[in-house]
């Protein structure tokens, strides 16, 4: 179904300028203020008498949009997140971030822009079903979905029966709409560790207790979670990415910390690798007579896990458009909050192709192509129209 000729108040020129305004003004998890007034502004330009838009008290940079449809049988959500990554961006852009150390190195600038251009669309054309806009802040960290939900977001017209969201994939071509049936992104759980023992002269070990020993066997042995208790056919992942201990060289430390990451592609095998974890560190505890503090923490994201039947309504319609570039993806090790609200409210997550190869997400040279968002909010609409022609069940 082409949308694309379709005649908006918002020009493709205009779309783009807002992508590069978007993209000068990142902000973090919570702290979306300049992007939560830019955003009122363009949606309070695009507002009709069927739209209604609610800043949530206790959310105060989230926005929702209700779009009223002339025959409504359900409520169908699309979601977009809005916060950016403590990034020191590195690509020469004439409109690179204007906030130092800040960058929209995970194209949530895209995402924003292709949720504006959808709800253009539909500021023109009152949809058939309801259509519920969200505005998220903070998927990078603070679990925002998740802040959402347990704030009672999504209550009475607000709620919707159906959830869609996009994340764009600089590996794919501009454009290109990924996904597949299950699980598209890992849940994953942050791990810190503290270990604590006695600390003393480099000469004298014995009357010590040293936390690097200590510390290297932990991380030796977490190694063998992955490669002994976890079904290879499935996967994980455990990666400890930052170590502290330590003063000077001849010292011993009586202290150590560690922090890392669980990834799994089911709730069930996170849970595994965090009960092995807390196995490995009583008895790391053990071995070496000392305290070992182990803190995990999920939050809100859980695995994405697209609905069965929606998900395959999803990939029939986008396999079948001559126009759309369709692809099924494998699973991917990237987190994503979605996965909390997808186990609340039935929906799919998909990927939109920006085509950026030499790139990865969250990388300081992440340079989207633009023509992503023309070629994926036609398809999205296209989609959204379909569904709403579907019998509601």
């Amino acid at each position: 179904m082409d949308v694309s000729k379709t005649e908006t108040k918002l020009s493709d020129n205009d779309l783009l300028k807002i992508y590069r305004h978007l993209h000068q003004i990142p902000e973090l998890a919570m702290h979306e203020f300049e992007t939560h007034e830019y955003l009122k502004h363009v949606i309070d330009g695009l507002t009709t008498s069927y739209m209604e838009i609610e800043v949530p008290k206790k959310l105060p940079t989230a926005i929702l949009v209700l779009v009223h449809g002339t025959k409504p049988e359900r409520t169908i959500g699309y979601r977009t997140d809005i916060d950016a990554l403590p990034v020191s961006e590195k690509t020469d852009l004439p409109f690179a971030s204007k906030h130092a150390g800040v960058m929209h190195a995970c194209g949530h600038d895209i995402h924003m822009t292709v949720a504006l251009s959808i709800l253009n669309y539909y500021s023109q054309h009152q949809p058939q079903d309801n259509l519920l806009m969200f505005f998220q802040p903070a998927e990078e960290s603070e679990n925002g979905g998740k802040v959402a939900y347990e704030d009672d977001i999504f209550t009475g017209k607000w709620r919707p029966d159906e959830f869609y969201g996009l994340h764009d994939n600089p590996q794919l071509p501009a454009g290109t709409i990924g996904c597949r049936m299950g699980t598209l992104f890992a849940g994953t759980t942050e791990v810190n560790v503290d270990l604590v023992g006695k600390s003393g002269h480099a000469a004298y070990p014995q009357d010590a207790n040293d936390m690097i020993v200590a510390a290297s066997q932990f991380i030796n042995q977490v190694q063998t979670i992955v490669s002994r208790s976890v079904d290879p056919i499935e996967g994980g992942v455990v990666t400890f990415g930052k170590m502290e201990a330590g003063t000077i060289r001849n010292v011993i430390a009586g202290h150590a910390r560690i922090e890392g990451t669980i990834r799994g592609l089911t709730q069930k095998m996170i849970e595994l690798i965090d009960r092995r974890l807390k196995e490995v560190a009583n008895g790391i505890a053990t071995s070496y007579d000392c305290k070992v503090q182990l803190d995990l923490n999920q939050g809100g994201y859980l695995p994405v896990e697209n609905n069965p039947k929606l998900t395959s309504n999803f990939i029939n319609y986008m396999e079948n458009q001559a126009d759309v570039d369709f692809i099924n993806t494998m699973p991917a090790m990237t987190g994503e909050d979605f996965g909390y609200l997808l186990s609340k409210i039935p929906g799919t997550m998909f990927w939109l192709g920006i085509g950026d190869p030499d790139s990865q997400l969250h990388e300081a040279t992440l340079t989207p192509n633009p023509a992503a968002i023309k070629i994926g909010s036609s398809a999205i609409i296209g989609f959204l129209n379909f569904r709403m022609q579907q019998a509601a069940n």
